[in-house]
């Protein structure tokens, strides 16, 4: 199972806010092998993981770590891509901030987590989920997408005063005071999550392009489109699906993942005996393929990876992931960094 994947349309978004920014991003995006072809793919993604590599990189090279406020700025309709289309077509910001997480998954997975939008007392919480705990590889992702949601609603609407607020998970990082120019509202570090609090009277605030026909054609087209996407997963990967955001500090049993699923936990036992599986070997192979993506794919200490997890200990973890791929995580780990870096290399010098 993996981290999760994403259109390559935010990847087009990050070069053109390089570009913005002064800079030439072609020689960093032709070391990830991502050439205009590939850019202009309607079905391609790129893991995560990569995507994350790849934003470290023109952070470092360009000393923008800003990045992903910047690529916010910059967010519209074509790239956010079929959500992002819905929303223009949307009544209102309620329905637009709505259609932008209910339909995420057009765009991106998460194999932790998901979007969402809810209301609390009158006011609009669009939330974001990232992985955690946080460093220099995934920060810029929260401050995309943030930054990206209320740049795109602010135009829909054409007003810019519509957020209370803005939460973040992670401290206040060294370029907090950039904050201000992206977002005109308080900015709270070091939150319980990461959201935009959009003001009560503003969710009625029509769309300016809104237009109920074509509305109602793009969400019929949207529906079709996830529903072909979750008949293309077998009950296994919906299973999986499930395991990973109940992972966090625990080990999820039969009847949490039953519950998420909407059904009894006997159906899914039956429905995976059926596949040729059992729940436990479903719960050990999605920990297992997980582990190996956190310690190939991030900077997480072992620690951080044992209890995301569910392990009660880092040293448990090691034993497990040894008798996984029959080697340590740490040395793991070392051996497949040098050989990224060594293919990366001779990437470029090709």
């Amino acid at each position: 199972m993996r981290l999760g994947d994403i259109s390559v349309a935010y990847v087009e978004l990050m070069a053109r806010a390089v570009s913005h920014s002064g800079m030439q991003p072609g020689e960093i995006l032709s070391q990830y092998q991502l050439d205009p072809v590939r850019l202009a793919s309607p079905d391609a993604r790129i893991s995560i993981p990569r995507f994350m590599r790849l934003g470290h990189s023109f952070i470092e090279a360009f000393d923008l770590p800003w990045l992903g406020l910047e690529m916010g700025r910059h967010s519209s309709a074509p790239a956010l891509g079929l959500p992002g289309l819905l929303a223009q077509s949307a009544t209102d910001i309620r329905v637009a901030a709505k259609a932008l997480t209910d339909y995420e998954l057009l765009a991106s997975f998460n194999s932790r987590g998901r979007s969402s939008f809810s209301l609390e007392q009158g006011q609009g919480i669009s939330c974001f989920y990232s992985i955690s705990p946080y460093n220099s590889y995934n920060l810029f992702v929260v401050d995309s997408v943030l930054s990206g949601w209320y740049h795109f609603l602010s135009v829909l609407c054409g007003r810019k005063d519509i957020l209370q607020r803005v939460e973040v998970e992670f401290p206040a990082p060294e370029y907090a005071s950039r904050y201000s120019d992206y977002f005109p509202c308080e900015i709270r570090f070091g939150a319980e999550r990461n959201a935009l609090i959009i003001h009560d009277w503003a969710l009625a605030l029509p769309v300016l392009s809104r237009c109920a026909s074509t509305y109602s054609g793009l969400r019929q087209l949207a529906d079709r489109e996830l529903e072909r996407v979750r008949l293309g997963l077998s009950f296994r990967e919906i299973t999986e699906r499930a395991i990973g955001p109940l992972l966090n500090g625990q080990t999820p049993t039969l009847e949490q993942v039953a519950q998420r699923l909407n059904m009894a936990p006997w159906t899914v036992r039956r429905r995976l005996v059926d596949e040729g599986c059992t729940f436990q070997q479903v719960l050990n192979d999605t920990r297992r393929d997980l582990a190996v993506s956190y310690v190939k794919d991030t900077a997480l200490t072992l620690g951080e990876i044992a209890y995301l997890l569910g392990f009660g200990s880092a040293t448990a973890f090691q034993r497990a992931f040894k008798r996984w791929t029959g080697e340590a995580p740490g040395r793991y780990r070392e051996r497949v960094g040098r050989d990224y870096i060594s293919t990366a290399s001779s990437t470029s010098s090709s």
